[in-house]
């Protein structure tokens, strides 16, 4: 067996936009001597994203994963959380770190969104909110979260951190529930290097986390609620606005990889690309393969030592790993999620992927088959 190689590709490898406009950026916020606290750029930054989304308001933030506290914070939430088991850890830490209890629910097999019949029989008197998660880019189901929330008097908060620049046929995701939760993070296909925005149509919900993430001062020495530092600094968001103008470059990058993934596999039988939705936009950020559980985690190691970093998002689901796992008295079953879990690998993809590279992972599939008979 060939030893480790260095990696050469892997999920996530940020897409650096135009670098000289990059510095010029950077050069104008050093000139300003405006690092942080609501600067130029982040204002400029947060308008920019509300007139691209068409969305009332945009708060940005230091990151996603505090972006989800400070919505949290600003709907008074309490008691207990429904989200979604497949997710990034960082759903269910958010939550938990507020000292409120995420209860773990299903998802659909087909698109691995979260399952609103099992969210209806989740709810007690304790639940004070659904957060749903628009995995992979793909929109929620929206009408039916609404319903079951606007049937219970709670509150749905939609963690959208794969999500920018997607849309639920002619509405662009960050206008759904009471608020939505973007990530910026350097791995995101809209990046501030590290950051994050909340988005809502909603006056009152968009004045309190302007509040909260400046330790919840109005005006100079006045605080008027119990706040945190959750600002985004300025060089990020001068990154962010550099970003924005190649956004749509990028989507258009990952979309081409995508089909050519769908195309270059299709001879497997082994492997199933996730499909998304002819409905809906998506930003292609993620390439979803479904494979044989029997060989997936197999294949995962034969792609690594390649030098090809493929990952199994999200395994083994939040309930199964040890953060949680020793704190749930009574274990959910969550067939889907266990299921899902077993049999995803995500592909490389974005600016750092050629057609030449993608014929090459699937001609490290056939070897892996072929060494396999």
């Amino acid at each position: 067996m060939n030893k480790t190689k260095q990696i050469e590709f892997h999920v996530g490898k940020p897409n650096i936009p135009n670098k000289a406009k990059l510095l010029s950026n950077f050069s104008e916020v050093l000139e300003s001597e405006w690092l942080s606290n609501n600067g130029p750029k982040v204002l400029e930054l947060e308008n920019q994203i509300q007139e691209r989304l068409r969305v009332k308001h945009c708060i940005c933030v230091c990151n996603a994963t505090i972006g989800i506290q400070l919505t949290i914070k600003a709907l008074e939430l309490s008691g207990e959380i429904i989200v979604p088991s497949f997710t990034f850890v960082a759903t269910a830490h958010a939550i938990h770190w507020l000292g409120l209890k995420p209860i773990f629910c299903d998802i659909n097999l087909k698109d691995h969104l979260i399952d609103p019949k099992h969210i209806e029989s989740l709810i007690t008197p304790n639940t004070s909110a659904i957060m749903a998660v628009s995995l992979w880019g793909q929109p929620c189901n929206y009408n039916e979260i609404q319903k079951i929330a606007d049937n219970h008097n709670i509150n749905v908060i939609y963690d959208s951190a794969h999500s920018f620049g997607c849309k639920h046929q002619d509405t662009y995701l960050g206008n759904f529930g009471d608020a939505e939760v973007f990530s910026f993070h350097a791995t995101k296909v809209f990046s501030c290097m590290e950051g994050g925005a909340i988005t809502t149509n909603c006056d009152e919900i968009a004045e309190k986390l302007r509040l909260i993430r400046n330790f919840g001062f109005q005006g100079p020495d006045n605080s008027v609620l119990v706040g945190i530092n959750a600002k985004m600094n300025e060089i990020s968001a001068a990154y962010g606005l550099v970003s924005l103008c190649d956004l749509d470059r990028i989507i258009n990058k990952n979309k081409v990889n995508f089909h050519l993934y769908c195309d270059l596999f299709a001879k497997f039988r082994e492997i199933e690309f996730l499909n998304f939705s002819k409905n809906h936009q998506t930003n292609y950020q993620y390439v979803v393969a479904k494979v044989i559980p029997e060989i997936r985690d197999s294949l995962v190691n034969f792609y690594h030592q390649r030098g090809i970093w493929v990952r199994k998002y999200f395994h083994p689901g939040c309930h199964k790993m040890k953060a949680y796992r020793d704190q749930i008295s009574v274990y959910p079953e969550l067939g889907n999620t266990s299921i899902v879990s077993s049999e995803i690998i995500l592909f490389p993809t974005g600016l750092q992927v050629t057609e030449d590279d993608i014929k090459r992972f699937a001609d490290i599939l056939n070897e892996f088959l072929f060494s396999s008979i």
